[in-house]
């Protein structure tokens, strides 16, 4: 059409069922009430009525702190630490005349531990800080009075602004959408960010615009939501009706729920403990101490002169013994602070950051074809990865691959496809067969896995009835034109042509005209599309042909679908039906075709009835790399795992098939409500009836289910639990949940089926809360949000349905399969480094505290330091903190090879062995022996005797830094003797740590003598001269050592646990052996009941018991035939 302008059809003509519009004729007498209206002034946005509405400004803040609130709130958060606190409270009353300590190294401590832990508070926000300053400095046009659009930043904008926003920009602020590049105002939105979906939405503007007090509904359709992009469109204008944090995106902002992990919360409770310890020392101290000052002065004598008692005011005062008592205790618990690690939390956070750089920068869980390492995405959670008991995982995406392969499919009652699934391999695994020669199908699948894989993305369909021109030899070759047509035409696409987009108007189809013979291209144009969403779950497409003919094409669910059938279009409905469910008992998915004719009449009504049966097409969305042997894994580990899917029943069986969930001679326990009486409730429509009837349902399916349990014996192996989410509704009520989860407990796997996502996040809850154990839930789109937020530790998979799993998880993986070694490598390391660091910790504390205790006993409860002050401060920061760090983040029992080949070592994990209160108190009364015999073999080897050849005896000066001496060598050492993995790191930090205490010791004696106090040169002229000084050192660090050394001895030899099996075959060189290897799977306290570990085992176990009886039956046969024989002799 030369010189003329080419008409284009309207897309609003096109989607005129989808866009849904809003009608007139619906109730608004509440508009213009609160909630329930905004007054927008387009264009005006500082108008006098606008001011006075005062609507929130378009900045948008995340930080948690500003500039003039981070003090004090990141002060407020460290000290509700009960620790902190305390340390706070004893640096105050540093201040006193009550201190056995100067203030300022009481105060220093503290100062570095609070300031280290603000630092990376105030680094953690700066970041979120700069991501705020960038999206509120991002530029968009905004229409100026003189009608030019000019670049505006985002935090400027205001209610009532007319924007311009171009392709592949992000919207500002809610927008209500005025118009678009497209003619009929259309434009294309990705929710990506806001829901995690990838597929576009389609918005379109209001058809008419009369400024006369009109009144047009609007719909969600002409709302365009700020963080979501604008797709395949040019422009668009819109104007600006919600600003900052009055728009959606900030509304539903709910910060992510606070996960602690439990050795955390187990801390703090040890923490606890020991506060009540350090309190009671502290009582029992003043009541001793008051008993002794009340004797000091007996008429004019006095026990302990040398405190003056005749002259004290208030601390020794025998006159005053309640006040000088409450004085001492107060002393005391400044004086015994030292049980209690300061820095402990800065220590653990330091280590935790490390370890999530180690996790981040394993090239093992590195996905090379989508370039996405692993990403821990917080730090608080690490040591719960070694400890999961339950993994709850998504289907789709999750376990498979989210990428659909059109494989099978069923036209006119007849089926077709050749491929063989994952899930029929599995099933004919499952049989024993293992396919024939090769053969399933009648198709040799030895010599296919050969050929090379389709170049068609998606399409796997191999059949040579249908495939090279040979369908018009079938018997209804017409209705298989009719099906691969509709295939081509009900869909919705964008075409692109030299980067600029087009509104698609018509289909060209090249077909076989069945007439002629021949390759014909033929033209169906578009006349309207009537999407697909959740609740309709199908999609039509209403064209006209070249012969002027009205057709509309639709495909769907089979639930949907079937029903819509008219009675002279389904003629071969019940062979589609049996195929439909041949292809879910496949793993496939299936969508209905039909088709039907119609007038111009019948167009202006609702048209989606009466369709005529074409046939179903069947895809599969094939399991991950990998997925079965991880499965394999975790179970041997001892990991129980949960599906949660909303696919149908079959299916998510047939999945559990192939990934070894589910096995042969399993016995299933099914829960659903397809029983004639529930089906009868439901045609008659009797909600009340049906609801109690079907609650009533399950609840006597779990009680036979629970009854099956008992009756085995408690063999959890040999049982499976499946429950759809109809079921699943009224098994998570209140009155029935507990039940419930008795019952799937009790079952090897669990499988629940067409489960909504609020669904997931509940079980994920009662499984949280109703076991006790750590929870892990892992998905990959937006509908597993709740799940992974529910759970212990959520993992995401950077998968094709979105970042929004990603976003709300902890830690985020691209494969199914890395679980296997995030877990049993990287969860078993950092449990092992967080429990053994913790338990060191106060271990060396209390060797350290007991020392002073005993030391203030000794001198009658005095109240008097046995170090010098700068010792004590210096204890958890120079000479013992570095040891410490390096085991928290290099420990290792056992190598990532030999964590992965003998899963059952994870189960120290899972059953908490190394960080049990055994345990803990085990290290504690290591801390206080250690203590204890520091303190008295120093005191006994200095008593009473010269210290060196001047005949000097030994002052308090000269005792406390030999004891702290043998105190900093013994502590290092109990850590060299704890480590199992030593790399140069490990000797850099042991050896620094004593070095620096020697030469701490020689620079500060050094000083001048107001500074250094009593350590005034006393390692240059008293201790290092003096050969005695280095003989009680190496004598009592000896002899301190000798317990731990035989504990461990004995603990190895005669009751190792698992990780001191596998040393002790790795250093004989025994990891290789399949007795030994066996021996160690043995000793596993929960037996593997799934993966194909588990399944080849219950095989031989059959054949066993199968050649068994064998046995026995011949042995009975020959007996017999051996009486008979005898007998006849005698005869």
């Amino acid at each position: 059409m030369a010189g003329g302008r080419r008409k284009k059809l309207r897309l609003s003509k096109i989607y005129a069922y989808a866009c849904g519009k809003a009608s007139l004729q619906e109730d608004h007498s509440q508009i213009g009430g609160p909630g329930f209206s905004r007054v927008v002034d387009c264009n005006e946005p500082d108008c006098l009525e606008a001011e006075e509405r005062k609507y929130c400004t378009n900045y948008v803040k995340t930080t948690k702190y500003t500039i003039a609130t981070f003090l004090p709130k990141s002060l407020f958060e460290q000290f509700r630490r009960v620790a902190n606190f305390y340390f706070l409270v004893t640096g105050i009353l540093a201040f006193t005349p009550l201190a056995p300590y100067t203030a300022v190294s009481a105060v220093i401590p503290l100062t570095i531990v609070i300031g280290a832990t603000m630092v990376k508070e105030g680094v953690e926000d700066w970041q979120r800080t700069k991501q705020d300053i960038e999206v509120n400095n991002r530029k968009v046009k905004v229409l100026q009075r003189d009608g030019t659009f000019v670049y505006t930043k985002w935090r400027t904008l205001r209610v009532g602004d007319i924007v311009k926003v171009e392709k592949d920009e992000f919207f500002p602020a809610d927008l209500m959408l005025l118009s678009s590049s497209y003619e009929d105002a259309v434009c294309y939105v990705e929710t990506m960010n806001l829901d995690g979906e990838t597929n576009l939405k389609l918005k379109q503007a209001l058809e008419l615009w009369n400024l006369k007090e009109q009144h047009y509904p609007l719909t969600p359709q002409q709302l365009l939501l700020r963080d979501s992009k604008l797709r395949n469109t040019d422009y668009i204008y819109g104007v600006v009706i919600f600003t900052g944090h009055d728009t959606k995106v900030m509304q539903n902002a709910t910060d992510p729920p606070s996960k602690r992990s439990k050795i955390e919360k187990k801390m703090d409770r040890v923490i606890y403990f020991m506060f009540f310890v350090v309190f009671l020392m502290a009582f029992v101290g003043s009541v001793f101490f008051g008993i002794a000052t009340d004797e000091d002065l007996e008429g004019e004598k006095m026990k302990r002169w040398y405190l003056r008692p005749d002259r004290s005011t208030i601390f020794f005062d025998p006159k005053r013994v309640t006040f000088a008592s409450i004085y001492h205790f107060l002393t005391a618990l400044m004086l015994y602070s030292y049980f209690i690690p300061i820095s402990l939390y800065v220590s653990i956070e330091v280590v935790k950051v490390l370890q999530c750089i180690f996790i981040n920068q394993d090239i093992q869980m590195y996905h090379e074809e989508s370039d996405k390492p692993a990403h821990a995405r917080t730090s608080n959670l690490n040591e719960e990865l070694g400890q999961v008991d339950t993994i709850l995982s998504d289907k789709t995406g999750t376990l498979t691959c989210n990428s659909m392969e059109f494989i099978k499919c069923s036209v006119a009652g007849t089926a077709y496809g050749r491929g063989v699934t994952e899930v029929e391999k599995a099933m004919d695994r499952k049989k024993g067969s293992r396919f024939v020669n090769g053969k399933l199908n009648g198709v040799n699948h030895l010599e296919d896995s050969t050929e090379s894989k389709s170049s068609i993305k998606g399409f796997n369909f191999k059949d040579e009835r249908i495939m090279n021109g040979s369908w018009v030899n079938q018997s209804h070759s017409d209705v298989i034109q009719k099906f691969f047509r509709l295939l081509a035409v009900c869909h919705t696409a964008i075409p692109e042509v030299n980067g600029k987009y087009w509104t698609q108007t018509s289909v060209s189809v090249r077909e076989l005209d069945l007439v002629s013979g021949e390759k014909v291209d033929r033209l169906y144009k578009l006349l309207n599309v009537l999407e697909f969403n959740s609740t309709r779950k199908r999609m039509s497409v209403i064209v006209r042909d070249e012969e002027g003919k009205l057709l509309i094409l639709s495909k769907g669910a089979d639930s949907v679908m079937f029903e819509r059938l008219a009675k002279d279009g389904s003629s071969f409905e019940d062979e589609t039906r049996d195929h439909v469910n041949e292809y879910a008992d496949a793993g496939l998915r299936t969508l209905i075709l039909a088709y039907r004719e119609l007038d111009e009449e019948e167009y202006k009504r609702q048209v989606e009835k009466d369709l005529v049966l074409l046939g179903a097409t069947a895809v599969e969305d094939k399991l991950q790399d990998g997925v079965p042997e991880c499965i394999d894994k975790l179970a041997q580990a001892g990991i129980k795992i949960w599906v949660l899917t909303g696919d149908k029943m079959e299916t998510a069986i047939n999945i559990g098939y192939s990934c070894s969930l589910l096995r042969q001679g399993m016995k299933q326990i099914i829960i659903n409500l397809e029983t004639p009486e529930i089906k009868a409730l439901e045609k008659a429509g009797e909600k009340s009836a049906l609801s109690k009837a079907s609650k009533q349902s399950v609840l006597s399916q779990i009680t036979m289910g629970k009854a099956q349990l008992t009756a085995s014996g408690g063999s959890s192996g040999a049982f499976a639990l499946i429950i759809d989410g109809k079921s699943l509704t009224y098994a998570l009520e209140d009155d029935m949940k507990n039940m419930f989860l008795e019952l799937a407990i009790g079952c090897a796997s669990v499988i629940c089926c067409r489960s909504s996502p609020r669904q997931k996040a509940l079980v994920t809850r009662l499984v949280k809360t109703g076991s006790g154990k750590v929870t892990l839930a892992v998905g990959d789109g937006a509908n597993d949000v709740g799940m992974l937020q529910e759970a212990d530790v959520g993992v995401g998979i950077s998968g094709v349905e979105g970042m929004q799993a990603v976003m709300s998880s902890d830690v985020a993986i691209a494969q199914f399969r890395y679980l296997e070694r995030l877990l049993l490598v990287h969860g078993h390391w950092c449990y092992r480094r967080i429990s053994t660091m913790i338990c060191y910790f106060f271990y060396k504390n209390i060797v350290f505290g007991f020392s002073l205790f005993l030391y203030e006993a000794h001198t009658s409860f005095s109240g008097q330091p046995a170090f010098n002050d700068w010792y004590l401060s210096l204890y958890n920061m120079l000479f013992s903190s570095s040891p410490v760090t390096i085991m928290g983040i290099f420990e290792q029992d056992v190598s990532a090879a030999s964590c992965v080949k003998f899963p059952v070592l994870y189960q120290e994990g899972v059953q908490n062995v190394l960080f049990s209160w055994k345990r803990i108190i085990g290290w504690m009364l290591n801390g206080v022996l250690s203590g204890t015999m520091i303190f008295f073999f120093c005191a006994k080897a200095l008593q009473h005797q010269a210290f060196n050849s001047d005949g000097n005896t030994v002052g308090s000066d000269i005792f406390g830094a030999t004891m702290y001496t043998c105190i900093v060598w013994v502590v290092n050492l109990q850590w060299a003797m704890a480590m199992k993995y030593f790399t140069f790191f490990h000797h850099l930090a042991m050896w620094t740590s004593i070095v620096l205490w020697y030469f701490f010791m020689f620079m500060y004696g050094n000083s001048s003598p107001i500074r250094s106090t009593n350590a005034y040169k006393v390692f240059v002229e008293a201790l290092a001269p003096t050969p005695s000084y280095w003989l009680v050192t190496l004598f009592v660090v000896i002899v301190s050592l000798i317990p731990y050394f035989s504990y461990v001895a004995v603990q190895t030899r005669f009751f190792p646990m698992y990780h001191e099996m596998i040393q002790w075959m790795r250093n004989e060189g025994k990891t290789n052996d399949p007795e030994y290897c066996e021996m160690v799977r043995q000793r596993s306290l929960r037996p593997t009941t799934v993966g194909f570990t588990a399944r080849l085992a219950a095989r031989t176990s059959r054949i066993r018991d199968r050649n068994r009886r064998n046995t026995s039956h011949e042995l009975v046969a020959v007996g017999t035939e051996s009486r008979t024989t005898q007998t006849r002799h005698e005869v």
